[in-house]
C-alpha cells in the first residue's frame, strides 16, 4: 500500500506542475496581433477551362 500512495502522490505532483505551468502561460504571456497576407496565385482562383 505505501508504494501505491507514493505513486499517486508522484502523479498528483506531476499534474500540479503541468497545471501550474499552463496557468502561468495564460496569466503572463500576452499574444501580439498582426496582419497576415497570403498570396494566392491567379491559376488557383480562376482555373483554366478544359
Amino acid at each position: 500500500m505505501p508504494t501505491l500512495l507514493r505513486f499517486l502522490f508522484f502523479c498528483a505532483t506531476v499534474a500540479a506542475i503541468i497545471y501550474g505551468a499552463m496557468l502561468a502561460l495564460v496569466v503572463f504571456v500576452e499574444p501580439h496581433e498582426r496582419d497576415i497576407v497570403v498570396r494566392v496565385p491567379a491559376e488557383r482562383m480562376n482555373p483554366p477551362e478544359q
